[in-house]
Parts: C-alpha cells; structure tokens; sequence
C-alpha cells in the first residue's frame, strides 16, 4: 500500500507523521512524506522517502510582530488584528505549499493521509483513493465532553460542540486557494462540502486519525465510530544517535536533572525567558539540562550545574531526567507522559494551555505556568513540587505505563490497512 501523508509546520507539527510512516514501513507499506523542506532531516535518519513542500508559512516564524502576537495569545483587539495579517501573509506562501502538495502526488497513491490543517481531501479526490484526516490536536472533530481547546475563554458545557465551528471557518478561510488548485492543478469541478475535511466527496464521513491518547482527555468522549483515537505517535531515536560525551559526563555527575525547553515559543524576548529560568533553577536548587530549541530561550554565564544543548531525543533524554519543563507542545507533552515524568507546563499560545490544564487534571503536572505571567519563584515552587512531590511521580509514572501501551502509530496503521 502506497500512503501519501501530507503535513506542515514546525518540528511537532512534523515529527509524529514521520513516526506514522517509519511505522507503516515497518509493516510493509510505502509511505511518501510531505513536509517542509526544513525539516527533512526527520526523515532522512530512518530512510522514510520525503517529498519536500515549500517552507509556506514557517518562514514569518521570526516575525516580530508574530512574537508578540504568540506572546499575548493573541489576545485582545490587537492580537486579533494580528492574527488577520498574519491570514493574509500566510495565504500566497501556503498556495505555493499546495502546488508542492499536488507534485508530491504525481506518483500516485493508494491512500492519503493528512494533517487536517492541509487539504490532502482534493488530492486524494483527483487520485480517487480515500482521504484519511489524521489530528494531532483534539480540535478537528466536535465533542460535547469539552469546548474546542484553541478557544481561549469559558463556555457553558452547552455550547462545547458549537465551539468547534470557528475551526471549520478558519479552514475555509483558505478555500480560495484550495478552489484555485482544484480547477488549475487538479482539473476538479467545485462541488458542495469540497472543503469538508470530515465528509468524502460522496457525503459519507470520512475515517479520522486522532494522535494522542484518550487517557489525557476529559470523560464523557463521545466522537462517532469513524473517529479512531489511537494513542500518541513516538518517533524513536535514530540507532544510529549517540549522546555527546559532555551530555553523559553530565548526566552521570549527579543525580538526575531538570529538563527545560520551550522549543521555539519565546515571544519577543528569549533572554527574559532565559532570566527567569536561570533564577528559577537557582531558587530551586536543582541541576538542570536545557534545551535552547529555536530559540525558545537565551541564557549566558551558566553555573556548572546546568547545560545548555541544542537538543537530543526526547526519548532518550526524558527518561534520565527528574521532572520536565516545557511549553506544552502536544508532542514535548507526549513524549514527557510516555518517560512517566512528572511535568511544569509554561503554555504560550494555541493547544498549549488545553494540555497544561490536562496534565494538571490528571495529577502529573503542577497547576499551569502560563509564560506571559511567569515569574522566577512560581517556576522555582512548580519544579519544587513536580521533583519532590511523591504522589505525582508515582501518577506520572503510572500514567507513563497505559500511554505507552497504546502503540499510537501501529494501531494507526491497522486502521489504515482496513480501509
């Protein structure tokens, strides 16, 4: 079976499709991933075939104005006239994404599968073979058990599944590119519900692929039979990585560190960040590795009990750590539950604060430490509590062992085979 699978964005918006096709692979199929140029260093470790996209969007991820507008969560009349600009940019690079997409698709398929942010469902019409939506946010599909996650403000429980509309609007916010690569690249008639990621051309649902594990979701799920919640997609380490000898010096020196990194979510200042984070540690008084990402945060004149690394795999590294402190990425968040670590989650923007509140819920994380209001000594109480509270390591740990048993991306593929 011949699977083409379609995403974009940064590392985590990559890195688990990359899992999803090394597991196909390794069962046998064919799998082609489509993903940014930049990032093809993912695949290049497992020899996944990869069909380079144009960068689109990721490109203005240095914009300061788009800094402070993930700084602010996009908050207020400003953060929204932000978010309207940054539509407008991303518009023409993301047509120039799509034409990459349909080139990707030449080569035929049997299956397309893509993120739902990518509208994989146009190629796939024009290969006449099914389109599988594959989310790795609880975002896609409508819920009454909670309101949609990017939504920022409270909502009374009877309005949860109406908050999922204001995603199906941003989706159709691209439609006209989307229409413009159908007639001009695809030779596709419009029709109604063509940009209805959840529905197939004839009107059926379509099967959907969630990436994440129902044990993190509130109770009371109630997603229809054609929506398959699969667990978390690892990609493992290379066989081929091995730590730096300064790593492993470090990690042998003492016992076992604090892990910090915000990846590329900083906001305007990553030195201020930095600060807080050094103090943070100091206050704590705990050994710390971390991570300086994209970005996420700047230190200088670091004390010997903490080292800065551009970055290792988390499921090599998460596991020789004490607690993990981090932005509350789906996939940092991921792979700290599968290393059955307890956790600090300082969310910016987007999914982020849905995950920070999950890992609170489910007693593995202290209570959230939004990045906009952090401070040097609520991070140092929330590493304090996450490294020395008893309870929560067993929780973490237990809660480690039902993520990891889950196997997401080979329950992915028997999904995918049954189609």
């Amino acid at each position: 079976m011949k699977v083409l699978i379609l995403t974009h964005g940064t590392r985590g918006d990559v890195q688990p499709y990359a899992a999803l096709a090394l597991a196909l692979e390794r069962a046998g199929h064919e799998p082609v991933l489509g993903a940014p140029a930049a990032m093809a260093s993912l695949a290049e470790p497992y020899g996944i075939p990869y069909a380079p996209l144009h960068d689109g969007p990721n490109t203005l991820i240095d914009d300061p104005e788009i800094r402070q507008a993930i700084e602010t969560n996009y908050r207020g009349l400003r953060g929204k006239g932000i978010a309207l600009r940054v539509m407008r940019r991303s518009k023409p690079l993301m047509a120039k994404v799509l034409d990459d997409m349909a080139a990707a698709a030449e080569h035929g398929a049997d299956l397309v599968v893509h993120a739902p942010g990518m509208p994989g469902q146009h190629v796939a019409e024009r290969l006449g073979v099914p389109a599988v939506p594959a989310a790795l946010q609880p975002v896609w599909v409508p819920t009454g058990a909670f309101r949609n996650p990017m939504l920022p403000l409270p909502l009374p429980r009877a309005l949860n599944r109406a908050s999922y509309l204001p995603i199906k609007l941003m989706l159709r916010s691209f439609g006209g590119i989307a229409d413009d690569l159908r007639k001009r690249r695809l030779g596709l008639p419009r029709r109604r519900g063509r940009h209805d990621i959840l529905r197939r051309p004839d009107g059926r649902p379509a099967t959907v692929l969630q990436g994440f594990s129902v044990h993190v979701l509130p109770a009371g799920l109630d997603y229809p039979a054609w929506v398959h919640t699969t667990g978390f997609w690892y990609l493992p380490a290379p066989e081929a990585w091995t730590p730096s000898a300064e790593l492993q010096v470090f990690l042998a020196d003492g016992p076992p560190p604090v892990y910090l990194g915000f990846g590329s979510m900083a906001g305007t200042d990553p030195r201020r960040v930095g600060r807080i984070v050094r103090e943070a540690i100091r206050l704590a008084g705990v050994r710390a590795v971390l991570a300086s990402g994209w970005g996420g945060l700047q230190l200088d004149d670091l004390p010997d009990d903490v080292l800065l690394l551009d970055q290792a795999p988390h499921d090599w590294l998460f596991p020789r750590t004490a607690a993990v402190v981090h932005h509350g990425g789906a996939g940092t968040t991921a792979a700290a539950l599968a290393a059955g670590r307890p956790q600090v989650v300082c969310p910016f923007v987007a999914d982020q604060p849905f995950w920070a509140a999950r890992m609170h819920a489910a007693g593995v994380a202290p209570r959230p430490q939004p990045q906009r209001r952090l401070t040097p000594e609520g991070l140092a109480a929330a590493i304090t509590l996450a490294t020395g509270d008893a309870g929560m390591g067993h929780r973490a740990r237990s809660l480690g062992e039902r993520v990891r048993a889950e196997d997401g991306a080979r329950r992915a593929v028997g999904i995918l085979e049954s189609l």
